[in-house]
């Protein structure tokens, strides 16, 4: 089955959601230690609580990086117990290099970590992106990619909007990333190649689905960010498919650290989130 493939059956089974999971130790619940074995301890329970409710789980790699050689085995743990609990998984690491380098990042990414999907940032070209499509599509199962292309912070457009031929910087590179996504699409009609564009630029999304019709969209900027689920509507195709649009705070922490309800806090966000998605 194609990554696209598996990406819909999630989506299908239980909505558009994508966890994200950036676990900072000032924000545990006071129960757990602000160290690595607090953080892998923590994100694991929150993998068990937010199963119904999402299918993808997007897991940032620069908060376990941050914890050094123990923060890369908490990653790793989360990963693995996600892929246990059936979820489609994104490594958030935007990597982004060439050659040899390039292939490295690939395939830590997709053997070493074992992660469904990567995201990456175009800006070298597509010498750049090569090595990880090369090292995707050959891994069974078949991996993905998530490319830069408009992002949700709020400096995005500084070089993203820059004026290009007729057109601002990122119509460009959506252009490249349909190129590449043709060139393996699945059953779905989706392919392999997605690109990350925010729900704070709801405008933008309607121009770059008109342009993308068959790319995967993963959609950062809703809810702490300021995104709402009517701002990623238009990220969707008419049957449903195309989006996965991603809440990480708004989820994974909606409770202050010295609560004891936290568990039910996040059932009750996951829940919600999900629901709002689907309407």
């Amino acid at each position: 089955m194609t990554f696209a493939d598996r990406l819909a059956d999630a989506v299908k089974q239980h909505g558009t959601l994508c966890m994200g999971i950036d676990p900072r130790v000032e924000m545990l619940p006071k129960e757990f230690h602000a160290d690595a074995a607090g953080v892998e301890a923590f994100c694991l329970k929150v993998l068990e609580l937010v199963r119904p409710y999402s299918g993808i789980v997007k897991p940032q790699a620069a908060f376990f990086e941050q914890l050094g050689v123990p923060g890369f085995a908490a990653m790793q743990a989360v990963l693995k117990r996600a892929k246990e609990l059936g979820f489609v998984t994104i490594l958030d690491a935007k990597r982004g290099d060439i050659a040899s380098t390039a292939q490295a990042y690939a395939e830590a990414a997709f053997q070493t970590w074992d992660a469904d999907s990567l995201t990456v940032n175009p800006y070298l070209g597509r010498d750049s992106i090569e090595p990880f499509l090369t090292v995707a599509r050959q891994s069974v199962p078949q991996r993905g990619l998530f490319v830069l292309v408009r992002t949700s912070n709020p400096g995005g457009g500084m070089f993203q909007n820059l004026p290009c031929d007729g057109q601002p910087l990122y119509r460009h590179v959506a252009e490249e990333v349909a190129r590449w996504n043709d060139e393996c699409l699945g059953e779905c009609g989706l392919g392999d190649v997605g690109a990350v564009v925010g729900a704070t630029n709801p405008k933008e999304l309607v121009e770059l689905r008109e342009q993308m019709p068959r790319v995967w969209f993963l959609v950062p900027g809703y809810g702490a960010q300021g995104g709402t689920a009517a701002d990623a509507k238009a990220a969707y195709r008419n049957d449903g498919l195309g989006a996965i649009v991603n809440s990480s705070r708004g989820v994974v922490f909606p409770f202050k650290p010295e609560e004891a309800n936290w568990e039910a806090k996040i059932v009750a966000a996951a829940k919600q989130a999900q629901a709002e998605l689907r309407a």
